[in-house]
């Protein structure tokens, strides 16, 4: 319990970091960064695998760059529901996806290094 909650900090600080790094990302405040991390959890967990199994022929075809499009209707669709996240365009949302999942990558290797997987 301990781990997600510290992973669900982190990665809306990533979402601050984004809008910080990008102007065509905006984040209202932190507990906007902390409400969008959480839906954006959701809509990864929930609508993604559903997508990329519908759009599985596309993928192939584009040698696995189609999930970039995937990642970023994730975030642009995060940026419509919420009001806290404002998104200006697709192509921002695209950058904005890019940049929150380097962040994601580098968090989820800190955790695994501060929380070892137990045997």
């Amino acid at each position: 319990m301990f781990k997600t909650l510290i992973r669900w900090l982190l990665l809306a600080a990533a979402l601050l970091l984004v809008a910080h790094l990008y102007p065509g990302v905006v984040v209202k405040s932190f507990s906007s960064a902390l409400i969008a991390a959480l839906v954006l959890g959701l809509l990864n967990t929930l609508l993604r695998p559903i997508l990329v199994l519908l759009t599985l022929p596309v993928t192939v075809i584009s040698l696995g760059l189609f999930l970039f499009v995937i990642n970023a209707l994730m975030f642009w669709s995060a940026a419509h529901l919420l009001e806290g996240l404002a998104v200006e365009s697709f192509f921002a949302a695209l950058v904005g996806s890019l940049i929150y999942s380097l962040c994601g990558m580098g968090i989820d290797v800190l955790m695994e290094r501060i929380f070892p997987p137990q045997d």
